[in-house]
């Protein structure tokens, strides 16, 4: 059994409740410090066990967070052995993230069961080693950046990838979900083709780093669309609720909370959350579509 399982209150089942409930707002209160800091000071890794605990309250996180520092002195210790380990080009920093994370530490890409919710919570993916290309690249960035490596997911559609740079200004781009391997262009065509359509060609957008908060944006999507995939509206609400905390300013976040909403039956809390998107979306075809859809529901209401 793992640690998450025995991660249960004993006693009454509404002690557990009271328990769940208390532990739930303490990863509320720890997302919403994460979201008062700057992009740039977002801990990725340390984000994405507070986005997982939500599933697994009660869990304690420093066993996860050991074994992160496990990871990072590993990869430590890898760049130590090489001949110079002073002026690493990026293929060998990339062969170094490789190494430790794909070789030493066994994770891959979850291709036999992609779908599994499990992909997309990093508690899970550290304990059965395998999970979703933003999960494990999550993890690539963690370990980079405790070298002081300048390390940045990509706008890459449908497959999470990054860039590694090196201190000379070279760069690779690299994919966590295939053991790490460095993508040359005629790859990245090829990957592009297979997860946006034949018709897809590369372009410099393609290219373009991603913020820490969009990563975790990109990992909790993953949650919330499986879930919906599953029927758990209530599950994928939730989801979405932390997305709301961490980029409050996403318009579309707030209308897709609407909507969930109004699957629910919440028609109160649609219109509040119609009105969240109302107040951040530009003037246009869809915000005054979601205006008469306010209007008909407040009417629905009285």
């Amino acid at each position: 059994m793992s640690n998450m399982e025995n991660g249960k209150s004993e006693g009454s089942p509404r002690g557990g409740r009271r328990l769940a409930v208390v532990v739930n707002s303490a990863a509320v209160d720890a997302l919403q410090r994460i979201a008062a800091q700057t992009d740039d000071a977002i801990d990725l890794a340390e984000a994405a066990l507070v986005l997982a605990s939500f599933d697994h309250p009660a869990t304690d996180l420093e066993i996860y967070r050991a074994h992160l520092r496990e990871l990072a002195s590993a990869v430590t210790a890898a760049v130590a052995r090489r001949e110079s380990p002073d002026t690493l080009g990026p293929d060998e920093l990339a062969g170094v993230l490789s190494e430790v994370i794909s070789g030493e530490f066994r994770y891959a890409g979850d291709e036999d069961t992609y779908d599994d919710l499990d992909n997309a919570n990093l508690m899970r993916v550290i304990e059965r080693r395998k999970g979703l290309p933003v999960a494990l690249g999550i993890l690539y960035l963690y370990a980079a950046r405790s070298q002081g490596w300048s390390a940045a997911g990509l706008n890459f559609p449908g497959h999470f990838l990054i860039r590694l740079e090196s201190l000379d200004g070279r760069r690779v781009i690299l994919d966590p979900f295939h053991n790490g391997r460095v993508m040359e262009a005629h790859a990245l065509r090829e990957l592009l083709k297979v997860v946006a359509g034949q018709a897809e060609e590369l372009e410099s957008g393609h290219y373009k780093d991603v913020s820490n908060r969009d990563i975790l944006i990109r990992l909790q999507n993953n949650v919330k669309s499986r879930r919906l995939d599953l029927g758990q509206v209530e599950d994928a609400l939730d989801a979405l609720e932390h997305m709301k905390i961490l980029s409050p300013g996403q318009a579309a976040l707030w209308r897709e909370a609407g909507v969930m909403q109004m699957r629910l039956g919440r028609l109160k809390h649609a219109v509040e959350s119609f009105e969240g998107f109302m107040a951040r979306a530009p003037d246009g075809p869809d915000r005054r579509k979601i205006a008469g859809v306010i209007q008909e529901l407040r009417e629905r209401l009285h």
